[in-house]
């Protein structure tokens, strides 16, 4: 379950990490998406933290969540956060 999360995660992450796209999916719906995202890496977390599977992704995806608001710097949390969790889920079962 937690490697699905992450994989769920990390291409939601690489979706709202698109220039314009993401931006778009954001301001669009009233920055819901980042409290959407915050929910799901604090599930995640909570996932992980329990079957002792890797927690960098989540974490690194909450901070994302809690500043992606700011332009550009948002974008490329965005991206980085959606490489570390798919990095995370190809390498764990």
């Amino acid at each position: 379950m937690t490697n699905a999360l992450k994989w769920i995660t990390g291409v939601m992450e690489a979706v709202l990490g698109l220039p314009f796209i993401g931006a778009s999916i954001i301001i669009g719906n009233l920055w819901a998406p980042l409290g959407i995202m915050a929910v799901l890496h604090i599930i995640t977390l909570l996932l992980a933290l329990r079957s002792g599977k890797k927690m960098g992704g989540s974490i690194l995806g909450i901070t994302t969540s809690i500043v992606g608001w700011i332009p550009g710097v948002g974008m490329v949390l965005h991206i980085i956060t959606a490489f570390v969790l798919l990095a995370d889920a190809m390498r764990g079962k």
